[in-house]
């Protein structure tokens, strides 16, 4: 009789933390929206063959991946190419 009431309470148990798992994983699965780069500031030249990704949206996934790693190399390359300022020499 212990043995039936210690299998119920762990199945009513995992009842419960299976449909909190269920609601928390519903509440995180909402459509992300296309990420797009801003206008430039400044009016350096683009390369050649380079595209303007701010212009169309993106909604698959992978595509969204690609566009996120392009943006971040545009950021990393942008700033590389920026000047440090140089301290004063006394």
């Amino acid at each position: 009789m212990r043995a039936i009431f210690g299998v119920l309470s762990l199945l009513l148990v995992l009842a419960v933390v299976g449909l909190l798992v269920k609601k928390q994983l519903a509440s995180t699965q909402q459509a992300i929206p296309a990420l797009t780069l801003p206008a430039p500031t400044n009016s350096a030249p683009t390369p050649a063959g380079a595209e303007s990704t701010s212009a169309k949206p993106v909604g698959a996934v992978p595509q969204q991946s690609q566009q996120i790693q392009q943006q971040y190399k545009q950021a990393i390359d942008a700033a590389v190419q920026q000047a440090r300022p140089m301290p004063d020499e006394k």
